[in-house]
């Protein structure tokens, strides 16, 4: 192996799995048990009082041509890790003989994790952001190999554009970014601005990085004389060298204003999380986030078997038979009820939905996934309801 990642196809039999997993199948098929049993996905020890599900659409595709049926919230769905009452919220269930699915509990997981990690971190710093552009810059912080996937969630979590060549291609869109520190240590400041300027597609925003060897302010300055077509600077300003982060970009902010340049925006980038998004979205026109969206914080889902044979079965510490998910799309509030229940009320008064849809039914893709751009703006829309 040149590069240690597993294949679609080692994915797909299962490989990557744990091999207590693969034990159990075995062990199962020599004494011909064929189980059927009914499992969710929670999880127990959130990061966030509210996250973003994410990871379906490979869920879709692992699953695919095994006989299972899994249902699921819709992708970019926000949930809570309870309901009103304290239950559990399911985001997903599988259904079927344990014997063909028992190995995909470890991928199925790893695919919601993470996705839904990213997509929540991506979500929490765009609506801390408001209305300002928030990048998505953070793959070379990961694994080259899940480029696309860390992509690919962080907008449809509510990034407004993504670095990476591949990660854009997924999601049908033009990929974003500025100028590295490297073309200008190799020609030189003013040069890099013009050659920028002249060689780059019309339709690519002029945006001059200006950190690199002088003062911030100076250097905007500088750049908004060079570059006719300017449409913003960008800060990628060291921590060691920022001092107050904000009071600097708020010193560029009025050079540029005095000077006549009050269109040219303010770009900042370098070590965004969510404190410094809301701590310089009044004075700042966008946010260049990496690492703290590609590595965000998995979410430490589960698969529990709740039922066996029809019969509600679980093990300790969980809530046993399958349910009903309801949400109010008014509050965004979640009820959990056993199966078959009478549809819930919220407490605001509005109607509940069960919110939940099938994705593979007997092994195949029962789902029509929407478009990533009509998934992110799911996920927007939610964003002006949630509450923290």
């Amino acid at each position: 192996m040149r590069f240690l990642v597993a294949t679609d196809e080692e994915i797909r039999r299962g490989d990557t799995t744990d091999i207590y997993f693969a034990r159990t199948r075995d062990i199962l098929k020599r004494r011909g048990v064929d189980t059927r049993v009914y499992a969710e996905f929670t999880t127990m020890n959130p990061p966030y009082p509210w996250m973003v599900f994410a990871g379906l659409r490979e869920i879709a595709h692992l699953f695919e041509g095994i006989p299972v049926t899994v249902r699921a919230l819709p992708e970019g769905t926000i949930f809570t890790p309870r309901d009103v009452t304290g239950v559990p919220v399911p985001v997903m269930s599988i259904e079927g003989r344990y014997v063909d699915f028992a190995v995909y509990e470890t991928p199925a997981l790893g695919l919601i994790c993470q996705a839904t990690g990213i997509a929540t971190k991506a979500a929490r710093i765009k609506r801390a952001a408001v209305d300002k552009t928030v990048l998505s810059f953070g793959v070379r912080r990961m694994h080259p190999a899940i480029a696309p996937m860390i992509d690919f969630y962080s907008y449809i979590g509510g990034c407004d554009g993504v670095s990476s060549i591949l990660g854009a291609r997924a999601l049908g869109v033009e990929p974003k970014g500025t100028m590295p520190h490297a073309l200008i240590l190799t020609v030189g400041e003013r040069e890099a601005w013009k050659d920028y300027e002249e060689d780059m597609p019309p339709e690519v925003p002029r945006i001059a990085l200006i950190d690199t060897l002088g003062d911030e302010k100076f250097k905007a300055l500088e750049a908004a004389e060079v570059m006719e077509n300017i449409y913003a600077v960008r800060l990628d300003t060291p921590s060691s060298r920022r001092g107050n982060f904000a009071d600097l970009v708020r010193e560029v902010r009025w050079e540029l204003d005095l000077r006549g340049h009050r269109d040219v925006k303010i770009i900042v980038s370098g070590g965004i999380d969510e404190r410094a998004v809301e701590d310089l979205r009044d004075i700042v026109d966008g946010f260049g986030v990496g690492t703290s969206i590609s590595n965000a914080r998995t979410v430490d889902f589960a698969m529990d078997i709740v039922e066996v044979e029809g019969k509600p079965l679980a093990k300790r510490g969980k809530f046993s038979g399958r349910k009903d998910v309801y949400r109010c799309e008014e509050c965004l509030a979640y009820r959990v009820v056993p199966s078959g229940s009478p549809r819930p009320t919220c407490d605001c008064g509005a109607e509940m939905r069960n919110i939940v849809v099938t994705v593979v039914k007997d092994g195949e893709v029962a789902y029509d996934f929407p478009s990533p751009q009509d998934e992110r703006e799911y996920v927007l829309s939610q964003l002006r309801r949630v509450r923290e």
